[in-house]
């Protein structure tokens, strides 16, 4: 991996990482991720997996069940496969079940973030034109003024199990919008084959096996709460305690005093320092936790060695995107470096184009947007790589650094300055407790680097004192001018910061 070479020509510097990627070529690799498809994989029998919310559990037997009626139900109501189908419904079981019922028909389900309100969700069902959407009650009156057809949540329809489709790795199997930070959210395709290769990647790199519990706290619209934590844990055969995420209601399923104790948990940066925040009052020894992973957005090199004293161990910090999952990762076995997200996973391989932008490509990466050629042109390379518009840097080790986003990228009097490199460096400050660092429009400098704060309670926030701060640590340019207080930044559903709002 690195400006000039490929992770495929790495195979036997990734061995000790990745030991699959030194018997098989990156080839073969990718197409034995690939394999199946997820009606299959996802509810295959012989596996013990189980799903717990509150005092409800389901069994695989169960969920093979549920899903093979829903599946029919659907069938009966003249969705077959192909078909496009919403989910637009807070998370719970019966989420999973509606989810999975889809899948065993065949349809390609359209995941909604369940906070969308009417002109957000007016955009998704438009663009993507489904032939129905599975809602519940908060939602269904939504879907209806907006003139697509209801399917209840609470009364999924239900009949005879219909003969397995006929679906190969490439059909369709969801489309997920992007966050939307840049600009209107796009439909990214994903496959079959590219779920299954996200899901068998994970399982291979953490270790994951039948005997762990996932403490799942993460929205499963979404790829990292889908993609990983459902898929991950029904593809191993393991389990999965489904929580609201609060402190307090996390901790309790890590540390139960029976076999449904959790094992794993995932989460993004702004969960660990709620989690921490109770820690500190609440020290609690996690120490039989076997793994912590991090993602989504970027983990604070600060916040990072507090989860190492708190957690009892340093969180698994990965990266991904939406068109192609879970794709690097820092190895299980170590070292876990803080402000680096590590190698890259089984079958996919990593390149830095111009402007240091990460270029993709994998079994796990999607093939282009929902009918919109134009953007899937300009997403890839003449030679097949998805240019992921973030900006990476390659260490001496081969571990990948995200410095920041291309659209993100601040031009002050004519330098280049990448918010993250700032923020590193505010971020160590002690009365800085959250910073995000943006451009704001400037007649002399064409754009002034700014510091959004959000004060810890440490220290006092003086504006000159963090510019000065700055200043002993940074080249000129990069320093921010202004340091703009805030209560709390602007993030979306995964914690990823709005630097448009800041702007």
């Amino acid at each position: 991996m690195g400006a000039d070479n490929r992770a495929g020509d790495r195979q036997a510097d990734l061995s000790e990482t990745f030991p699959i990627v030194a018997t098989e070529s990156i080839e073969q690799e990718r197409r034995r991720l690939r394999s199946g498809t997820l009606p299959e994989e996802l509810l295959k029998p012989g596996r013990d997996a189980v799903l717990r919310s509150g005092d409800r559990c389901l069994t695989r037997e169960d969920l093979r069940f549920e899903a093979g009626m829903v599946a029919g139900g659907l069938r009966e109501a003249g969705i077959g496969a192909g078909d496009r189908v919403a989910l637009y419904a807070a998370s719970s079981l019966d989420w999973v079940i509606a989810y999975l019922g889809a899948q065993r028909a065949g349809a390609c389900v359209v995941l909604m973030n369940p906070d969308y309100h009417a002109a957000e969700a007016s955009h998704i069902l438009s663009d993507s034109e489904p032939a129905a959407a599975i809602a519940d009650r908060e939602r269904a009156e939504i879907v209806k003024t907006l003139g697509v057809r209801v399917i209840p949540l609470e009364d999924l329809p239900r009949a005879a199990e219909p003969a397995m489709p006929s679906l190969t790795p490439e059909s369709p199997a969801a489309i997920l919008y992007t966050s939307g930070t840049t600009g209107r959210p796009k439909g990214a395709l994903l496959d079959h084959g590219n779920f299954l290769a996200q899901g068998r990647g994970a399982i291979e790199v953490w270790r994951w096996t039948s005997h762990d519990i996932l403490v799942h706290a993460l929205p499963l619209f979404h790829l990292h709460g889908l993609g990983m934590g459902l898929h991950g844990t029904l593809l191993s055969g393991a389990s999965a305690t489904l929580v609201p995420f609060t402190p307090p209601a996390v901790v309790a399923e890590l540390t139960r005093d029976d076999a449904e104790r959790g094992s794993m948990f995932f989460g993004v940066p702004a969960m660990y320092q709620r989690l921490c925040d109770w820690l500190d009052e609440h020290p609690t020894d996690l120490s039989h936790v076997r793994v912590f992973v991090c993602g989504s957005a970027p983990l604070p090199p600060a916040l990072f060695e507090r989860c190492s004293r708190l957690l009892g161990q340093a969180p698994v910090e990965r990266y991904g995107i939406t068109e192609g999952g879970i794709v690097v990762t820092n190895p299980y076995d170590g070292p876990r470096q803080a402000g680096r997200v590590g190698f890259p996973f089984p079958g996919v391989e990593v390149e830095l184009g111009e402007l240091d932008e990460v270029l993709l490509k994998g079994g796990q990466v999607f093939k282009g947007y929902w009918r919109n050629p134009q953007a899937t042109a300009e997403a890839f390379t003449p030679d097949g790589f998805f240019k992921t518009g973030d900006i990476g840097e390659i260490g001496e080790d081969g571990t990948l650094a995200i410095r920041g986003r291309l659209k993100e990228l601040i031009i002050t009097g004519g330098f280049n300055v990448y918010p993250r490199e700032v923020e590193l460096v505010l971020e160590t400050h002690p009365a800085v407790q959250e910073v995000a660092v943006a451009g704001v429009p400037s007649d002399k400098w064409g754009e002034e680097v700014t510091a959004f704060v959000v004060p810890s309670q440490a220290a006092p926030l003086v504006e000159s004192e963090i510019i000065s701060f700055a200043h002993e640590r940074l080249a000129s340019y990069k320093c921010p001018k202004r340091v703009v207080v805030m209560d709390k930044l602007p993030r979306n559903a995964m914690g990823k910061v709005l630097r448009s709002q800041l702007k």
